[in-house]
């Protein structure tokens, strides 16, 4: 469960950076919920489409696969049900 903590405070961060959080760009919830759903080679496909440097795909792909080995799905649905409320949370707060 450690792990699954990390993970959140992880997700709060990116979503809540300073003023720019009701502002959450959509590829990063749509990382987030491929993260957390699709299947590790979908995941990866899904992060090259950014261009993103092969050494951080990588990366991303080797903490999926540790996620993935740790937490169920309800573990996952309960992680994104609270990203969902962070993100209405900031959605709701913005001036």
């Amino acid at each position: 469960m450690k792990l699954s903590l990390c993970l959140l405070l992880v997700i709060l961060a990116v979503h809540c950076y300073e003023a720019n959080a009701a502002n959450v760009c959509p590829a990063v919830l749509s990382v987030s919920k491929s993260f957390l759903f699709d299947k590790v080679e979908k995941f990866e496909a899904y992060l090259q489409t950014f261009n993103a440097p092969p050494e951080a795909v990588k990366a991303k792909v080797e903490v999926k696969k540790c996620i993935d080995s740790t937490l169920n799905y309800l573990e996952k649905m309960e992680m994104g049900k609270i990203l969902a409320e962070v993100v209405g949370y900031c959605k709701g707060t913005e001036n």
